[in-house]
């Protein structure tokens, strides 16, 4: 026993400890590294993992980097650092090797490159001249760089660009500046312009100067293609490919390209006037030859070039760790796709691996027969093109072990009269020999004790002899051990489940009861099915419920049973000897599920035949069809009629009846049966019933107004439910009181609502007996009822009488009128216009009535002034002729000096008050009294008082603070106001001026002059 548990606590450590070789977390990218940075460090990234932890080495273009003698070398974990990196020293590819005690493995190439701009060479640049017409191409002649470069040209000054079309375009590829045709305005100093698309660095060329030559100008010639894409563009998957085609000649030449034995891909787009073909996200298919092609009116030319892609490989299949026995044959493959097809080698520790009598390698197969100890390590396929490589890692352990077994001992509880195996599955490297023992006796095999191929003990229909120990003894090269299962055969186990078969109607519940009858030595366990999947309690909690009525008996209750919990229950009932099954089936009644596709048979103007096929009953038979439809112009779905009525359950076709003509209509069938109205069908596809004469005419036919000599009549336009058809219109009909013969008149839109019919034979509010008819391209279909319509009266004929205006205040004049005699073209109100005497009518100000008012007061006028006013009628017709124009003139404006020096004596709660008169100037109205205003303070209401004397006296409430105002009054309104005055009254105090700090308490009458305080 104590040998066991040491086995068993060594296996647990072996494994919470496990061993094995690196494998990479990171794995160093490409790197640009800008030479003029402040940091002066490159960091290359390398990260792998493995117990024991791996140790790191770098090799640079495939020599291993030294550390130790190269003080800008240094390694923090498993990165490199390089300190004052140069192009010249350590450009090139950079690999990282990781390695613990299981093996080596290497990491992809990394690229460092390094980012410069230099400067342009300070010669002096020679002018270029041509003749006017004539093309040129300027020369950037870029300084050394890394990366790539972006080209621009300056004309003449910074920051003016030259701008790119049709005659003038810069080369990406060259850097030059072409123009086609040159012209007087291009004549100017060219500088070049060149940016680093890594640092952002800009550097400035030297000025190139364009003249003219003035011997002449250059005539037309035909195009030269100067700068062109390469006859061979080689690029990878993925990227955006540029082409450039650019000509010289005169006129300027038109570009287009094309694509030979093909098609230009749809995602491609021309840039700069044509000159570039660009194609984004290029895939292998858009391989082939590209052919641009310049031409001008005096000929063309062409060029021709190959476009290829590549890919870089990439793994359609990994290796895995493997672990494996010695003697075994080890079997791997990797495969990968890329243009061009990829090659394959294989490193062991990161040595090449080649073959010998045990190893073979074929096309990304590695093959070793019988391995060997010495064969443990890492393994890595390496699969590459000439555009990049990629590597597939993993380790291979050739195990070595004597048996052990877990679990030992081992307890079997076998089912009287069943079979039972007893396992013997050992941990054991290379595989173990395997006996069997029963109380020290080997077993041999017989019809009813059988050794299997995989070294279980197998014993057909068990019995109460067999119980007892059985020992597995396994043996290797490296050791032997030994497992005992102890076997106890038990009695079989019993389940019943009842009901068996039960059916309930949807909304009702049920019981279900499993009971197990089983050796009492053993516990035993249960769990419920539906439909061959666990019951969730938690999830269905709402429906099920486990109920544990007895050790040996549970429950399964279903609440509310909706239709989806009809099926099969089953109830599994396990000991560790046995497990056993019960089944029993639940049917439940509901309401029919939908019926299915619903198809229009025949579809005519009112009637559509629909057919469909038969749903779920729900165990309840279907007795009735219900069919609905659904329309532009239905609230939803709708029940329509139907032949026959009713539509029963046998049936699977009817007829809709009663729809409206020339509608388009979805229809669903719903069935029902004895428990409810079921869920309905899908709908049909959409159908249009035919055409018909209409059937409905125009409602609330009426009319009226108008101008003089009209009859207007008006009507609610059909729906287009009912309008049967194409081509509806409506048919208007009238004729005058007494007379026979109708007159009609079409209106061809179907949205109309009114028509017009002018006769200046007929007077104006002549009845006529008018209907409405509707047509389509079918028919005529009903006229409306016959409703009398009066013709027009028209606008008022005369003008308002009796005309008076009399001055109100300064700004105020009141007009009065009366309205004219009774007749055809009655106002519906007045309009009031009014000018002052110097002015033209044109100019006037127009006010209207609100109703049939024969008064109006006009406000906001100037103080003696003198006004001209006319009043004319009008209606929804239009105005009537204006009165003769009155006049009348405004009072003198009120006196603008207020009521000053006012004084005040209090006595308990009188108030005596008085003030200097105020005296109008010869401009202002005669003052004819004053007006007093007391405001309780905290409330809105004014208390008024009059008086024609320049004094008052006031009685006040007690307890409450009063504000006192006074104006002057004239015929011209209102004066300005006073000055306020507060006042206090309580019992026993006298009142107080605003502003002083203090009251006084006195007994003797008080006069004081005024204090001002703000306005109110």
């Amino acid at each position: 026993i104590e040998t066991i548990i040491s086995a068993i606590i060594l296996l647990f450590l072996s494994i919470e400890s496990e061993e094995f070789g690196p494998v990479f977390m990171q794995e160093p990218d490409d790197v640009i590294f800008p030479l003029e940075s402040d940091e002066k460090k490159v960091m290359m990234n390398c990260e792998a993992r493995g117990n024991p932890p791996p140790t790191y080495s770098w090799f640079v273009n495939g020599t291993e980097v030294d550390a130790e003698t190269d003080y800008r070398y240094n390694f923090i974990d498993g990165n490199l650092i390089i300190t004052n990196a140069s192009e010249i020293t350590d450009f090139g590819k950079y690999q990282c090797k990781a390695e613990n005690s299981y093996g080596i493995i290497l990491s992809r190439d990394a690229l460092l490159q390094f980012a410069y701009l230099g400067a342009f060479s300070a010669k002096t640049r020679g002018g270029v001249s041509v003749r006017e017409g004539q093309g040129v191409v300027l020369m950037c002649t870029p300084p050394p760089h890394s990366p790539e470069i972006i080209y621009s040209w300056v004309f003449n000054e910074f920051p003016s660009f030259v701008a790119e079309d049709s005659r003038r375009f810069i080369s990406q590829e060259t850097g030059n500046l072409y123009i086609s045709k040159v012209q007087r305005s291009d004549v100017g100093s060219y500088i070049c312009l060149v940016k680093n698309t890594v640092t952002n660095a800009r550097v400035l060329s030297p000025p190139t100067p364009l003249t003219l030559k003035t011997d002449g100008i250059m005539g037309e010639y035909e195009p030269k293609i100067e700068v062109h894409f390469p006859t061979s563009v080689l690029s990878a998957k993925g990227v955006t490919v540029r082409l450039e085609c650019f000509a010289l000649g005169n006129p300027v030449p038109t570009i287009t390209w094309r694509k030979i034995n093909g098609n230009i891909p749809k995602k491609a787009r021309l840039r700069k006037s044509q000159a570039v073909l660009e194609i984004p996200n290029i895939q292998l298919e858009d391989s082939g030859t590209y052919e641009c092609k310049a031409e001008n009116p005096r000929g063309g030319t062409a060029f021709k070039g190959h476009l290829q892609v590549y890919t870089l490989p990439q793994w359609t299949r990994m290796i895995n760790d493997t672990q494996m026995d010695s003697g075994e044959k080890l079997q791997w493959e990797c495969k990968a796709t890329g243009r061009p097809r990829p090659t394959y080698r294989w490193l062991r520790n990161g040595s090449p691996l080649t073959p010998q009598s045990r190893v073979e390698m074929l096309n990304g197969e590695l093959t070793i027969h019988k391995v060997q100890q010495t064969d443990s390590g890492m393994y890595q396929c390496v699969a590459e093109n000439k555009y990049g490589a990629i590597y597939s890692n993993a380790e291979l352990k050739i195990l070595a072990s004597a048996p052990v077994f877990i679990p030992n001992p081992m307890r079997v509880i076998a089912t009287l009269g069943k079979d039972v195996s007893l396992e013997c599955k050992p941990r054991a490297s290379p595989k173990p020999r395997i006996t069997w023992k029963r109380e020290d006796r080997r077993i041999q095999p017989s019809k009813r004790i059988m050794l299997l191929r995989n070294n279980t003990l197998r014993i057909v229909n068990s019995s109460r002899a067999d119980e007892g120990n059985y020992v597995c003894r396994a043996e290797n090269q490296f050791g032997s051990a030994e497992m005992t299962a102890m076997l106890w055969v038990k009695e079989a186990m019993r389940v019943e489940l009842s009901p068996s078969r039960v059916e309930v109607t949807v909304g009702e519940s049920v019981v279900l009861s499993c009971k197990a009858t089983h050796d009492t030595s053993l516990d035993v366990a249960f769990q419920w099915l539906f439909n061959q999947k666990p019951i969730n309690f938690q999830q269905d909690g709402g429906h099920f419920e486990y109920i544990q009525t007895q050790s040996s008996t549970v429950d399964l209750m279903i609440r509310s049973i909706l239709l989806k919990h009809a099926g099969k229950y089953g109830c599994r009932a396990q000991t560790s000897a046995d497990t056993v099954f019960a089944e029993a089936e639940l049917l439940v009644r509901g309401p029919p599920g939908p019926p299915g596709v619903v198809i229009v048979e025949e579809i005519t103007d009112t009637t559509a035949t629909l057919s469909w096929t038969r749903g779920l009953d729900n165990h309840s038979p279907i007795s009735t069809y219900n069919l609905q439809a659904r329309s532009p112009f239905s609230l939803g779905w709708q029940t329509v009629r139907t032949d026959p009525d009713p539509v029963t359950g046998d049936m699977e076709s009817a007829m809709a009846v009663e729809l409206n003509p020339w509608v388009e209509y979805e229809f669903r069938v719903v069935a029902s049966n004895a428990i409810g109205t079921g869920d309905p069908s899908s709908p049909s596809r959409s159908v249009r019933t035919k055409e018909a004469v209409p059937s409905v005419a125009p409602a609330n036919v009426s009319g009226g107004n108008g101008r003089r000599h009209e009859l207007v009549i008006s009507w609610e336009p059909v729906s287009e439910e009912f309008q049967n058809g194409e081509g509806f219109g409506y048919i208007v009909a009238f004729r005058a009181n007494g007379t026979r013969g109708w007159k009609e008149k079409m209106v061809t839109s179907a949205d109309s609502t009114t028509y017009k019919y002018r006769d200046e034979t007929f007077p104006p509010l002549t009845p006529f007996e008018v209907k409405v008819g509707v047509y389509n391209n079918k028919g005529d279909g009903p006229f409306s009822k016959v409703v009398t319509v009066y013709s027009a009266e028209g606008e008022p004929r005369e003008a308002p009488s009796d005309v008076k205006a009399s001055s109100i205040s300064s700004s105020e004049i009141r007009v009065t009128w009366k309205p004219p005699n009774p007749g055809p073209g009655r106002p519906r109100g007045y309009e009031v216009s009014y000018w002052k005497e110097m002015e033209q009518e044109e100019s006037g100000i127009k006010r209207r009535t609100a109703k049939n008012e024969t008064s109006m007061v006009l406000t906001g006028l100037e103080g003696n002034s003198v006004y001209l006013i006319t009043v004319k009628g009008f209606n929804s017709i239009g105005q009537g002729p204006a009165s003769a124009a009155i006049t009348a003139k405004t009072r003198k404006a009120p006196p603008a000096q207020p009521p000053s020096n006012l004084m005040w004596i209090q006595e308990g709660n009188n108030v005596s008050l008085s003030w200097d008169p105020v005296k109008a100037k010869d401009n202002e109205s005669d003052v004819i009294g004053y007006m007093v205003l007391v405001r309780q303070e905290g409330r809105g209401h004014n208390q008024v008082t009059r008086t024609i004397n320049p004094s008052t006296m006031l009685s006040l409430p007690e307890g409450g603070t009063y504000i006192i105002e006074v104006r002057a009054i004239s015929e011209g309104g209102e004066g300005a106001v006073s000055s306020q005055i507060r006042v206090v009254t309580s019992s026993g105090e006298l009142g107080r001026v605003s502003g002083l700090s203090s009251h006084l308490t006195w007994t003797a009458l008080l006069v004081v002059l005024l204090v001002p305080s703000a306005s109110w």
